[in-house]
């Protein structure tokens, strides 16, 4: 056999090996997989909500008490209260929101400790606490995160930014600000237009398709018109008021750990095989951290 035969057999045998030798990328589902525990932060139960429809499936919301605590304390009523239980899923507008509450007016009763005129907690003051991006934002002088929430801020004052399955108050024409009777989830583009013109309460942790694989509504902004196209909510309950065994139980990744700074850089620089050129940079948006349900 002649030496150069040699020489290419030699380098096909090699080359499955050097393949197999080749570090594989550092991607963001790598990174959450390999988490350590202490990365994960529980979500209290007392800020969980369980929201059960007629069709069986539940969602399950986090409340963003530290951002609109009047707002969140009315929605901690309304449910306590069981107002909500025969409202309805009333609005699916495409590429926009969702919405529930009751169809008609007037609405039931309010529970005496709901706040009707609440103060409008669009925004609040920097905190100091907000661990921004190095990317720059459209909408924001700055973005970043505060305690496992994406956060907006134009220095002075700062607030949860419109972002896919974030929970919003629903409201009439300026100055009302909504009692929290009306609740909304975004569920297409970030509509961040919206930023600081209505409060937002929370966002969905679980059960998002269930609000989004919806029809949508065909009267004006997504409305339904009959009774018969809207999907009845049986019960809207906060979860630490449930027995134990049905509380759900969720964790959400430290926004100021190591580990969630190299996800989003893994996020905003993606070396999956899939990727052919990296962004480079990163929308706050699609730095939503993230979200596990606790086994």
């Amino acid at each position: 056999m002649k030496p150069h035969h040699l020489i290419l057999m030699a380098a096909l045998v090699a080359a499955p090996a050097l393949a197999a030798d080749k570090p594989k990328p550092v991607t963001p589902s790598s990174i959450i997989e390999s988490a350590p525990p202490s990365v994960w932060r529980d979500v209290a139960a007392e800020d969980l909500v369980v929201m059960t429809l007629a069709d069986g499936h539940k969602v399950v919301w986090q409340l963003a008490p530290a951002f609109s605590p009047v707002h969140v304390a009315n929605v901690k009523a309304f449910a306590r209260a069981k107002w909500w239980d025969g409202s309805a899923l009333i609005r699916v507008q495409d590429g926009y929101v969702t919405q529930w509450g009751w169809p008609d007016e007037p609405e039931p009763k309010y529970p005496d400790s709901v706040k009707a005129e609440p103060p409008a907690e669009y925004d609040q003051p920097v905190t100091g606490k907000l661990r921004p991006l190095t990317y720059r934002d459209a909408y924001a002088t700055q973005v970043g995160h505060i305690d496992g929430w994406p956060v907006a801020s134009d220095g002075k004052s700062q607030w949860i930014p419109h972002c896919y399955g974030m929970i919003g108050v629903a409201r009439g024409l300026n100055p009302d600000t909504g009692s929290s009777s009306q609740l909304y989830t975004v569920i297409g583009h970030a509509p961040r237009h919206l930023d600081r013109n209505l409060a937002i309460a929370g966002r969905v942790v679980s059960g998002m398709e269930y609000l989004t694989a919806r029809p949508r509504g065909t009267e004006t902004l997504g409305f339904y018109k009959a009774a018969e196209e809207r999907t009845t909510i049986v019960s809207i309950r906060v979860a630490a008021d449930l027995p134990k065994e049905e509380r759900p139980a969720f964790q959400v990744f430290d926004t100021r750990s190591p580990t969630f700074d190299a996800w989003v850089k893994a996020r905003a620089n993606r070396k999956d095989d899939f990727f052919a050129v990296s962004a480079g940079a990163l929308d706050i948006c699609n730095a939503l951290p993230p979200v596990r349900e606790k086994k």
